[in-house]
Protein backbone atom coordinates (compact mmCIF):
# COMPACT_ATOMS: atom_id res chain seq x y z
CA UNK A 1 0.00 0.00 0.00
CA UNK A 2 1.73 3.22 -0.80
CA UNK A 3 1.03 7.04 0.43
CA UNK A 4 -0.72 7.67 -2.50
CA UNK A 5 -3.79 6.92 -5.52
CA UNK A 6 -6.56 5.07 -4.59
CA UNK A 7 -7.49 2.51 -1.75
CA UNK A 8 -8.63 -0.48 -3.69
CA UNK A 9 -10.93 -2.97 -1.66
CA UNK A 10 -14.58 -4.68 -2.25
CA UNK A 11 -14.36 -4.08 -6.07
CA UNK A 12 -13.98 0.06 -5.91
CA UNK A 13 -11.53 2.58 -5.27
CA UNK A 14 -12.04 4.60 -1.94
CA UNK A 15 -9.57 7.41 -1.64
CA UNK A 16 -7.26 8.43 1.22
CA UNK A 17 -8.94 11.12 1.96
CA UNK A 18 -12.00 9.21 2.42
CA UNK A 19 -10.74 6.36 4.72
CA UNK A 20 -9.06 9.26 6.81
CA UNK A 21 -12.86 10.99 6.84
CA UNK A 22 -14.09 7.69 8.18
CA UNK A 23 -11.73 6.65 10.59
CA UNK A 24 -12.17 10.25 12.08
CA UNK A 25 -8.80 11.92 10.78
CA UNK A 26 -8.59 14.57 8.93
CA UNK A 27 -6.01 14.47 5.66
CA UNK A 28 -3.77 17.98 7.62
CA UNK A 29 -3.78 15.68 11.20
CA UNK A 30 -2.24 12.56 9.07
CA UNK A 31 -0.03 15.08 7.03
CA UNK A 32 1.03 16.31 10.59
CA UNK A 33 2.01 13.48 12.30
CA UNK A 34 5.18 12.75 10.12
CA UNK A 35 5.59 16.97 10.17
CA UNK A 36 5.10 16.82 6.39
CA UNK A 37 3.45 14.63 3.13
CA UNK A 38 1.87 11.34 3.67
CA UNK A 39 4.41 8.66 4.57
CA UNK A 40 4.89 5.37 2.22
CA UNK A 41 2.42 3.48 4.59
CA UNK A 42 4.83 0.41 3.11
CA UNK A 43 7.78 1.22 4.52
CA UNK A 44 6.74 3.70 7.26
CA UNK A 45 7.64 2.51 10.67
CA UNK A 46 6.21 4.96 13.91
CA UNK A 47 8.85 6.60 16.02
CA UNK A 48 6.45 5.14 18.79
CA UNK A 49 3.56 2.86 19.52
CA UNK A 50 1.34 3.58 22.33
CA UNK A 51 -0.31 0.36 23.74
CA UNK A 52 -3.18 0.41 26.15
CA UNK A 53 -3.68 -2.04 28.62
CA UNK A 54 -6.34 -3.10 30.62
CA UNK A 55 -5.21 -3.91 34.36
CA UNK A 56 -1.54 -3.92 35.22
CA UNK A 57 -0.61 -5.57 32.31
CA UNK A 58 1.03 -8.17 34.44
CA UNK A 59 -0.67 -11.27 33.06
CA UNK A 60 -1.22 -12.69 29.75
CA UNK A 61 -0.53 -11.89 26.14
CA UNK A 62 1.09 -8.20 27.39
CA UNK A 63 2.97 -9.69 30.04
CA UNK A 64 4.88 -12.20 28.07
CA UNK A 65 5.68 -9.39 25.40
CA UNK A 66 7.16 -7.81 27.38
CA UNK A 67 9.08 -10.31 29.18
CA UNK A 68 10.33 -11.24 25.74
CA UNK A 69 8.44 -14.43 26.33
CA UNK A 70 9.80 -17.27 24.16
CA UNK A 71 13.06 -15.24 23.07
CA UNK A 72 10.83 -12.83 21.23
CA UNK A 73 11.66 -8.98 21.49
CA UNK A 74 8.76 -7.10 20.52
CA UNK A 75 10.41 -3.30 20.12
CA UNK A 76 13.20 -5.08 18.08
CA UNK A 77 10.73 -7.31 15.57
CA UNK A 78 8.44 -3.80 15.12
CA UNK A 79 11.35 -1.86 14.93
CA UNK A 80 9.97 0.72 16.92
CA UNK A 81 9.60 1.82 20.54
CA UNK A 82 6.46 0.69 22.44
CA UNK A 83 4.98 3.08 25.23
CA UNK A 84 2.63 0.74 27.64
CA UNK A 85 -0.30 2.67 29.03
CA UNK A 86 -1.20 0.84 32.07
CA UNK A 87 -4.30 1.11 34.83
CA UNK A 88 -7.86 0.94 32.00
CA UNK A 89 -10.31 -0.69 34.41
CA UNK A 90 -12.29 -2.20 30.71
CA UNK A 91 -11.89 -1.64 27.52
CA UNK A 92 -14.77 1.32 27.34
CA UNK A 93 -12.48 3.68 29.02
CA UNK A 94 -9.78 3.09 26.38
CA UNK A 95 -11.76 4.49 23.88
CA UNK A 96 -12.15 7.48 25.50
CA UNK A 97 -7.99 7.72 25.47
CA UNK A 98 -7.90 6.87 21.91
CA UNK A 99 -10.40 9.24 20.84
CA UNK A 100 -7.97 12.08 23.29
CA UNK A 101 -5.11 10.55 20.83
CA UNK A 102 -3.34 9.10 23.82
CA UNK A 103 -3.64 5.38 22.58
CA UNK A 104 -2.32 3.95 19.52
CA UNK A 105 -3.46 0.23 19.52
CA UNK A 106 -5.66 -1.23 22.08
CA UNK A 107 -7.72 -4.67 22.83
CA UNK A 108 -11.64 -3.79 22.69
CA UNK A 109 -14.40 -6.00 23.53
CA UNK A 110 -17.50 -5.83 21.05
CA UNK A 111 -19.16 -3.72 23.94
CA UNK A 112 -16.08 -1.03 23.29
CA UNK A 113 -16.91 -0.83 20.05
CA UNK A 114 -20.71 -0.60 19.79
CA UNK A 115 -20.19 2.49 22.29
CA UNK A 116 -17.16 3.69 20.15
CA UNK A 117 -18.78 3.66 16.68
CA UNK A 118 -21.77 6.18 17.64
CA UNK A 119 -19.10 8.49 19.99
CA UNK A 120 -17.18 8.62 16.71
CA UNK A 121 -13.82 7.42 18.10
CA UNK A 122 -11.25 7.12 15.43
CA UNK A 123 -10.36 3.60 15.21
CA UNK A 124 -9.93 0.87 12.54
CA UNK A 125 -10.71 -2.68 13.61
CA UNK A 126 -7.91 -4.79 12.60
CA UNK A 127 -8.65 -7.92 13.98
CA UNK A 128 -11.33 -10.33 15.71
CA UNK A 129 -11.72 -13.24 17.40
CA UNK A 130 -14.59 -14.89 19.64
CA UNK A 131 -14.03 -14.85 22.87
CA UNK A 132 -14.40 -17.96 24.67
CA UNK A 133 -17.77 -19.22 25.36
CA UNK A 134 -16.98 -20.01 28.94
CA UNK A 135 -15.49 -17.21 29.95
CA UNK A 136 -18.16 -15.32 31.81
CA UNK A 137 -19.36 -17.14 35.29
CA UNK A 138 -22.38 -16.38 36.94
CA UNK A 139 -22.06 -16.91 40.89
CA UNK A 140 -25.33 -17.22 43.63
CA UNK A 141 -24.62 -17.98 47.19
CA UNK A 142 -24.54 -21.30 47.80
CA UNK A 143 -27.77 -22.10 49.48
CA UNK A 144 -29.70 -19.40 47.82
CA UNK A 145 -33.07 -20.72 45.82
CA UNK A 146 -31.51 -19.36 42.36
CA UNK A 147 -30.94 -22.66 40.00
CA UNK A 148 -32.26 -21.23 36.66
CA UNK A 149 -32.04 -17.88 34.74
CA UNK A 150 -35.66 -18.15 35.36
CA UNK A 151 -35.59 -18.17 39.19
CA UNK A 152 -33.43 -14.41 38.93
CA UNK A 153 -36.51 -12.37 38.53
CA UNK A 154 -36.97 -9.40 41.44
CA UNK A 155 -33.72 -10.54 42.04
CA UNK A 156 -30.59 -8.24 42.91
CA UNK A 157 -28.00 -9.04 40.47
CA UNK A 158 -24.33 -7.61 39.97
CA UNK A 159 -22.64 -6.91 36.68
CA UNK A 160 -20.26 -4.31 35.15
CA UNK A 161 -22.57 -2.36 33.17
CA UNK A 162 -22.10 -2.44 28.83
CA UNK A 163 -19.36 -5.11 29.03
CA UNK A 164 -19.11 -8.66 28.36
CA UNK A 165 -20.98 -9.40 31.36
CA UNK A 166 -24.04 -7.16 30.79
CA UNK A 167 -24.42 -9.18 27.28
CA UNK A 168 -24.02 -12.49 28.99
CA UNK A 169 -26.55 -11.78 31.63
CA UNK A 170 -28.98 -10.69 28.78
CA UNK A 171 -28.52 -13.72 27.09
CA UNK A 172 -28.83 -15.92 29.85
CA UNK A 173 -32.28 -13.77 31.04
CA UNK A 174 -33.36 -14.18 27.40
CA UNK A 175 -33.64 -18.26 27.60
CA UNK A 176 -35.61 -17.95 30.90
CA UNK A 177 -38.17 -15.51 28.50
CA UNK A 178 -37.01 -12.65 31.09
CA UNK A 179 -35.43 -9.27 30.08
CA UNK A 180 -32.90 -6.83 32.09
CA UNK A 181 -35.87 -4.89 33.72
CA UNK A 182 -37.31 -8.30 34.98
CA UNK A 183 -33.95 -7.99 37.84
CA UNK A 184 -32.50 -5.26 40.07
CA UNK A 185 -29.47 -5.43 38.08
CA UNK A 186 -26.78 -2.79 39.30
CA UNK A 187 -23.54 -2.00 37.79
CA UNK A 188 -20.36 -2.84 39.67
CA UNK A 189 -16.61 -3.01 39.09
CA UNK A 190 -15.14 -6.61 39.91
CA UNK A 191 -13.56 -5.68 42.73
CA UNK A 192 -16.75 -4.22 43.97
CA UNK A 193 -19.41 -6.51 43.48
CA UNK A 194 -16.98 -9.38 44.97
CA UNK A 195 -16.99 -6.88 47.87
CA UNK A 196 -20.62 -6.66 47.83
CA UNK A 197 -21.31 -10.67 47.35
CA UNK A 198 -19.04 -11.36 49.75
CA UNK A 199 -21.11 -9.17 52.25
CA UNK A 200 -24.03 -10.92 50.97
CA UNK A 201 -25.76 -7.43 49.28
CA UNK A 202 -26.28 -9.13 45.99
CA UNK A 203 -28.53 -12.01 44.97
CA UNK A 204 -25.96 -12.54 42.29
CA UNK A 205 -23.18 -12.06 40.01
CA UNK A 206 -22.07 -12.13 36.81
CA UNK A 207 -18.17 -11.46 35.62
CA UNK A 208 -15.62 -12.77 33.76
CA UNK A 209 -12.60 -14.46 34.16
CA UNK A 210 -9.92 -14.15 36.59
CA UNK A 211 -12.42 -12.58 38.52
CA UNK A 212 -14.53 -15.36 38.83
CA UNK A 213 -12.19 -18.21 39.12
CA UNK A 214 -10.04 -15.96 42.17
CA UNK A 215 -13.78 -15.24 43.79
CA UNK A 216 -14.78 -18.68 43.89
CA UNK A 217 -11.27 -19.63 45.17
CA UNK A 218 -11.55 -17.56 48.54
CA UNK A 219 -15.29 -17.70 48.71
CA UNK A 220 -14.98 -22.09 49.14
CA UNK A 221 -18.30 -23.67 50.12
CA UNK A 222 -20.42 -19.99 50.58
CA UNK A 223 -20.56 -19.62 46.79
CA UNK A 224 -21.65 -21.91 43.57
CA UNK A 225 -21.67 -21.32 39.85
CA UNK A 226 -25.00 -21.10 37.69
CA UNK A 227 -24.81 -23.59 34.77
CA UNK A 228 -25.63 -23.50 31.22
CA UNK A 229 -23.81 -19.52 31.41
CA UNK A 230 -21.90 -18.12 27.90
CA UNK A 231 -20.31 -15.43 26.60
CA UNK A 232 -21.83 -14.42 23.38
CA UNK A 233 -19.36 -11.40 21.49
CA UNK A 234 -16.00 -10.88 20.15
CA UNK A 235 -13.24 -9.31 20.92
CA UNK A 236 -11.48 -7.27 18.77
CA UNK A 237 -7.80 -5.41 17.76
CA UNK A 238 -7.74 -1.62 16.94
CA UNK A 239 -5.87 0.60 16.16
CA UNK A 240 -6.00 4.63 16.17
CA UNK A 241 -7.37 6.01 13.01
CA UNK A 242 -4.19 7.72 11.60
CA UNK A 243 -2.01 5.77 12.91
CA UNK A 244 -3.33 2.43 10.76
CA UNK A 245 -3.44 4.99 8.16
CA UNK A 246 -0.09 5.84 8.07
CA UNK A 247 1.33 2.61 9.02
CA UNK A 248 -0.69 -0.80 8.22
CA UNK A 249 2.20 -2.86 7.58
CA UNK A 250 3.39 -2.49 11.52
CA UNK A 251 0.27 -3.28 13.12
CA UNK A 252 -0.44 -6.11 10.32
CA UNK A 253 3.10 -7.78 12.25
CA UNK A 254 1.83 -6.75 15.22
CA UNK A 255 -1.31 -8.66 15.01
CA UNK A 256 0.76 -12.14 13.85
CA UNK A 257 3.38 -11.45 17.01
CA UNK A 258 -0.04 -11.44 19.04
CA UNK A 259 -1.35 -14.40 17.65
CA UNK A 260 1.91 -16.37 18.08
CA UNK A 261 2.40 -15.21 21.36
CA UNK A 262 -1.31 -16.55 22.88
CA UNK A 263 0.01 -20.12 20.61
CA UNK A 264 3.29 -19.53 22.82
CA UNK A 265 1.11 -19.27 26.03
CA UNK A 266 -1.26 -22.09 25.38
CA UNK A 267 1.47 -24.38 24.64
CA UNK A 268 3.45 -23.49 27.87
CA UNK A 269 1.00 -22.60 30.37
CA UNK A 270 3.35 -23.84 33.39
CA UNK A 271 6.14 -21.47 31.90
CA UNK A 272 3.78 -18.85 31.01
CA UNK A 273 1.97 -18.20 34.74
CA UNK A 274 5.45 -18.56 36.10
CA UNK A 275 6.61 -15.66 34.49
CA UNK A 276 3.43 -13.64 35.43
CA UNK A 277 4.22 -14.64 38.67
CA UNK A 278 8.09 -13.18 38.21
CA UNK A 279 6.58 -10.11 37.21
CA UNK A 280 4.44 -9.13 39.79
CA UNK A 281 1.21 -10.19 38.60
CA UNK A 282 0.22 -12.85 41.88
CA UNK A 283 2.79 -14.07 44.49
CA UNK A 284 4.83 -16.99 42.66
CA UNK A 285 3.80 -20.51 44.13
CA UNK A 286 0.25 -19.49 45.45
CA UNK A 287 -3.26 -20.10 44.49
CA UNK A 288 -3.75 -17.37 42.23
CA UNK A 289 -0.70 -18.40 40.29
CA UNK A 290 -2.37 -22.27 40.38
CA UNK A 291 -5.65 -20.49 39.40
CA UNK A 292 -4.22 -18.98 36.57
CA UNK A 293 -2.19 -21.54 35.11
CA UNK A 294 -5.90 -23.70 35.16
CA UNK A 295 -7.62 -21.04 33.06
CA UNK A 296 -4.89 -21.25 30.75
CA UNK A 297 -4.49 -24.89 30.36
CA UNK A 298 -8.69 -24.36 29.87
CA UNK A 299 -8.64 -21.72 27.28
CA UNK A 300 -10.64 -19.20 29.85
CA UNK A 301 -8.74 -16.32 29.87
CA UNK A 302 -10.42 -13.57 27.41
CA UNK A 303 -7.06 -13.44 25.16
CA UNK A 304 -6.97 -17.48 25.42
CA UNK A 305 -8.84 -17.54 21.63
CA UNK A 306 -6.83 -15.11 19.94
CA UNK A 307 -5.12 -17.94 18.31
CA UNK A 308 -8.47 -18.09 16.42
CA UNK A 309 -7.45 -13.76 15.51
CA UNK A 310 -8.13 -13.06 11.80
CA UNK A 311 -9.68 -10.05 9.87
CA UNK A 312 -12.84 -8.55 10.71
CA UNK A 313 -15.14 -10.95 8.72
CA UNK A 314 -19.38 -11.22 8.48
CA UNK A 315 -19.55 -13.73 11.80
CA UNK A 316 -17.67 -11.14 13.63
CA UNK A 317 -20.02 -8.49 12.44
CA UNK A 318 -23.12 -9.81 12.88
CA UNK A 319 -22.91 -10.97 16.55
CA UNK A 320 -21.64 -7.44 17.19
CA UNK A 321 -24.54 -6.43 15.67
CA UNK A 322 -26.88 -8.61 17.83
CA UNK A 323 -25.25 -7.08 20.62
CA UNK A 324 -26.03 -3.55 20.01
CA UNK A 325 -29.27 -4.50 19.03
CA UNK A 326 -30.04 -5.63 22.17
CA UNK A 327 -28.41 -3.03 24.50
CA UNK A 328 -30.48 -0.67 22.16
CA UNK A 329 -33.62 -2.56 23.08
CA UNK A 330 -32.68 -2.58 26.36
CA UNK A 331 -31.72 0.93 26.70
CA UNK A 332 -27.70 0.15 27.29
CA UNK A 333 -27.32 2.27 24.05
CA UNK A 334 -29.99 5.19 23.73
CA UNK A 335 -30.08 5.48 19.65
CA UNK A 336 -29.59 2.08 16.78
CA UNK A 337 -25.73 1.64 16.32
CA UNK A 338 -25.20 0.06 12.34
CA UNK A 339 -22.18 -1.42 13.58
CA UNK A 340 -22.17 -4.31 10.79
CA UNK A 341 -21.72 -1.64 8.13
CA UNK A 342 -19.02 0.07 10.34
CA UNK A 343 -16.84 -2.92 10.66
CA UNK A 344 -17.60 -4.48 7.49
CA UNK A 345 -16.82 -1.01 5.77
CA UNK A 346 -14.44 -0.79 2.64
CA UNK A 347 -12.99 2.48 4.03
CA UNK A 348 -10.90 -0.26 6.26
CA UNK A 349 -9.75 -2.98 3.62
CA UNK A 350 -6.30 -1.82 2.86
CA UNK A 351 -5.53 -2.09 6.50
CA UNK A 352 -7.71 -5.76 6.84
CA UNK A 353 -5.76 -6.73 4.16
CA UNK A 354 -2.47 -5.93 5.21
CA UNK A 355 -3.54 -8.15 8.33
CA UNK A 356 -4.80 -11.06 6.32
CA UNK A 357 -1.66 -11.35 4.63
CA UNK A 358 0.58 -11.16 7.64
CA UNK A 359 -2.10 -13.70 9.18
CA UNK A 360 -2.26 -16.49 5.82
CA UNK A 361 -6.06 -15.92 6.31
Amino acid sequence: MTSRGPIVGRGRSVSRRTFLASAGVTVAAAAGMRGGPLAHAADAVPPQLTVAVIGDGRTGVWASLRAGAGGRNLEQDLGTRIIWQPGFTASLPVMEAVKAGAVDFTFATATAVVNAVPARVPIVPLAAYPLPADEVDFLVQANSAIRTAADLKGKKIAHQNGTTGTYSLIKYLESAGLRLSDVQAVSLSGADAFTAFAQGSIDGWIHWQPATALALTKLGDKARLLSDVKTYDYAFYVARGEVAVNYPQVLAKFMKIIRETQAYIFAHPAESVALWASQGGFPPNGTEQAVYEKLVRDARLSESTAVALKPVDEAAAASTQDLADNFHALGVLPNKVDVRSFLLGAQFDAAKQAVALALGA
